[in-house]
């Protein structure tokens, strides 16, 4: 962890509210990686397991009404911004009660009331719309942020450069963030990416490019809550690079043969979750009954949850051309 006065500097209640959401997060992961393993509930689902530092973090600092755009990967995020469990969970299992009344399932997960504005399945594609939430944002005159979370792969494809383009140009209140796996797919980052940092493309669009341990609460709170203050005054966008690693391949499916031996073993010997658990022991911030009973109270919110979803109804026949084409009114 970074060796800043934590308590002067963020605080504990920063902390444990990143705690707190981490958890959350890899309990979910978790349990809905058993469920489908296990033949219970069939759905495709790309696993965030590992990089959950990153979005809490942000999540922490970031306002209802500003808004986030995620990818396929973004349990963390979708969580982080603070969308309900029960609807969360209903929508992964395709549930009439869902987000988007079962439709989307977990890589369209959409829930405007808590900022959550879009979960894309296209590589990339969250990117030009995120530029977009900053512009309405900024033509409205309200201080709302935008936070867009993307892969190192998609740093590669067009709409990344349009989209800082424009938000370089036009200072947008927004937050360009990429969770640096290391892995696009089944690609390695040397093999698919000719510049060492992912940050230093920002100077070709002329705002800040800030590379941080992702993994680190204390490096990720300090990295994310400049760039969000920067966004909110006006001074326009920051491209984030945090690094991380995940812990599960591409997909469920994939059995990560084309990683370097070892790489993964150590990645998941430094568990960030773990990690910041026995790093707010030893620091006094919190005790261990005291972080066991945050860990009860999130299985327990999810166990609600599952039951919530698991009961709940199968969107109707007649549902199935509504929020499809917009309907005129006459």
């Amino acid at each position: 962890m970074s060796d800043l006065d934590i308590r002067d500097d963020i605080g504990v209640e920063a902390l444990l509210s990143i705690y707190t959401k981490a958890t959350r997060i890899k309990l979910c992961d978790e349990k809905f990686r058993a469920l489908v393993l296990a033949g219970q509930v069939s759905a495709q689902y790309y696993s965030p397991r590992g990089q959950e530092i990153i979005s809490s973090a942000i999540g922490t600092l970031l306002r209802t009404d500003d808004y986030v755009v995620t990818t396929y990967r973004g349990l963390h995020d979708q969580l982080a911004k603070g969308v309900p469990l029960r609807e969360l969970w209903a929508e992964f299992m395709g549930k009439a009660t869902g987000t988007c009344k079962g439709k989307g399932g977990p890589m369209h997960i959409t829930h405007p009331a808590s900022g959550l504005m879009v979960t894309t399945g296209i590589v990339g594609g969250g990117l030009p719309i995120g530029a977009g939430l900053a512009l309405a944002t900024q033509m409205q005159g309200t201080d709302q942020v935008t936070v867009v979370n993307f892969g190192d792969g998609a740093t590669n494809i067009g709409a990344f450069h349009e989209a800082c383009n424009l938000a370089g140009l036009w200072k947008l209140p927004v937050v360009f963030c990429c969770h640096n796996n290391l892995y696009a797919e089944h690609t390695a980052y040397a093999d698919g990416t000719n510049v060492a940092r992912i940050a230093d493309r920002a100077a070709s669009y002329g705002f800040p490019g800030v590379r941080v341990d992702g993994n680190d609460p204390v490096a990720m709170y300090g990295a994310a809550r400049e760039a969000i203050a920067r966004a909110r005054a006006g001074e326009g966008p920051t491209l984030l690079e945090a690094m991380t690693f995940r812990f599960y391949g591409h997909q469920m499916s994939d059995q990560n043969e084309y990683m370097q031996p070892g790489e993964l073993a150590a990645a998941r010997a430094a568990d960030p979750v773990p990690r910041m658990r026995d790093w707010l022991i030893a620091e006094g911030i919190a005790t261990a009954a005291e972080l066991d009973a945050v860990e009860a109270e999130q299985k327990a919110a999810i166990a609600d949850a599952v039951e919530f979803a698991d009961a709940s109804p199968l969107p109707d026949l007649s549902e199935a051309l509504t929020d499809v084409y917009e309907e005129a009114l006459i």
